[in-house]
């Protein structure tokens, strides 16, 4: 896949989207999977905050770096988070699909996608927590 000009026409697209909220789109740059469930989990939970009408701060390096921590973390610590991720991914997946179709529906979804953005965000500062304090742990031979 060749990298192309995002224009102005397509600034809707998910890789500007990507770009504006500081990650490189898919493609470009070697990732994880860890740090790929990671950031769709964050696009996720963007489209949730958006349905609820609420703004979403920029992501703190803390919680962007959080994969990359965890990949040099002690072993409790790493499968905590990936399993952690993992929940979360099985949370917001089924909130996100009931959400558009209740919006599909022409209910209002705002009320249910607040109380599960706040759910994300709990989760989130949780698995936050799991990270060493320094970004610089390394495990021991």
């Amino acid at each position: 896949m060749e990298p192309r000009l995002v224009t102005r026409a397509d600034s809707h697209s998910p890789a500007s989207r990507s770009a504006a909220v500081g990650r490189v789109p898919f493609g470009q740059g070697s990732a994880s999977a860890l740090s790929m469930k990671w950031s769709g989990l964050h696009d996720a939970a963007a489209t949730v905050a958006a349905i609820a009408g609420i703004d979403v701060p920029p992501m703190a390096p803390r919680v962007r770096n959080l994969p990359a921590v965890m990949r040099d973390a002690d072993e409790w610590r790493r499968r905590c988070a990936e399993q952690g991720i993992e929940d979360l991914a099985a949370i917001m997946e089924p909130g996100l699909s009931a959400l558009l179709a209740a919006f599909a529906r022409g209910s209002d979804p705002r009320p249910a996608a607040g109380a599960l953005w706040r759910e994300f965000v709990a989760a989130r500062d949780a698995l936050v927590a799991l990270s060493p304090l320094s970004g610089t742990h390394r495990r021991m031979a």
